[in-house]
């Protein structure tokens, strides 16, 4: 077992560990900040393809994860009031159903926004990234069935078979499994021929044209792959709340799945997670001193830029080897 495996199976073992003790010890609020871990570490997963593999910048991933959440607020408030939905289409409960429409509803959503963005590069890429999550944040603003501003409650929390989705450690464990098949989802793309392809149009996309291999539609197809992902952790973030709201979708999230990218190690399989754990660590032993934690956040994120350019995961186990 290489270091970097290792250390992988250290951070999986520690996340799932620490909310066991604490639900034996009646410490529920500890199992509740495990769980919000898991969801954001499986968010950045999603960003991590396009970003990590891909090489990028996405600034508007941010839309993505508050379709997911709105996908679950929307149809667990008509299943609530028994009303239909679009069409008549019956609402649903059940987070299978719902997990899958807010993947469908972020993958069309990712196909349009990637097609016009991919055919940019750069600071470019970024700004209309950003400038598509505003304009998606801006609507759910002004869309009072659904809240508007105020947001969406969600006043019963969703149900999945065979498990009482109530309980707070029974909902880590769901989130928790999701949370891996992600990062199998992510190796699997990394090792494949499609993963390959997608980090030689990062290095050079000129080259791989050459080869017979289209750079655009490899990068879309990740963009969209990357939406969908985050689109289900948003949904299980805001079944976790059982609340949604614009915040969601503003451009802070996006800002906050790129920083956790960062310090866990971009492209790396456990970055997001090693990230996930160490912001939200420095959010709850910080926030209660201060509401500015985040400037020390930002002077260890500056840190790891200038002297640690592989991440946390980097400063631990060293050069990436895959395999």
């Amino acid at each position: 077992m290489s270091r970097e495996a290792t250390v992988n199976a250290v951070l999986a073992l520690l996340l799932l560990a620490i909310p066991l003790a604490a639900s034996a010890a009646g410490q529920t609020f500890y199992v509740t900040l495990a769980t919000r871990i898991a969801l954001l570490a499986l968010a950045a997963v999603g960003l991590n393809i396009a970003l990590g593999l891909g090489g990028l910048v996405s600034f508007g991933h941010a839309a993505f994860f508050g379709l997911g959440g709105y996908a679950a607020g929307i149809m667990a408030t008509h299943a609530f009031n028994s009303e239909p939905l679009l069409f008549g289409l019956e609402a649903s409960t059940s987070m299978p159903v719902i997990w899958l429409v807010a993947a469908l509803a972020c993958g069309v959503a990712a196909l349009p926004i990637g097609a016009v963005s991919l055919r940019t590069t750069g600071v470019y890429f970024i700004m209309i990234t950003l400038a598509f999550a505003q304009m998606i944040y801006y609507f759910a603003i002004s869309w009072p069935a659904y809240g508007g501003e105020d947001g969406l409650p969600i006043y019963v929390r969703n149900s999945f078979p065979g498990i009482n989705t109530a309980t707070p450690l029974s909902y880590f464990l769901l989130c928790y499994g999701m949370l891996i098949l992600g990062l199998v989802l992510f190796r699997f793309l990394r090792d494949s021929r499609f993963g390959a392809a997608l980090q030689a149009a990062r290095q050079n996309a000129t080259r791989l044209s050459a080869v017979g291999i289209a750079p655009f539609q490899i990068r879309l197809v990740a963009f969209v792959i990357s939406a969908m992902i985050t689109g289900v952790a948003g949904a299980l973030l805001a079944d976790l709340n059982r609340f949604v709201s614009p915040s969601m979708l503003s451009w802070h999230m996006s800002g906050e799945l790129i920083v956790l990218i960062i310090l866990g190690g971009k492209g790396r399989l456990f970055g997001p997670v090693a990230g996930a754990m160490l912001y939200v660590l420095f959010e709850y032993a910080l926030g209660s001193y201060t509401e500015r934690w985040q400037l020390f956040l930002g002077l260890i994120l500056l840190g790891v830029v200038l002297f640690a350019r592989g991440g946390l995961l980097g400063l631990i186990a060293g050069r990436e080897r895959h395999g």
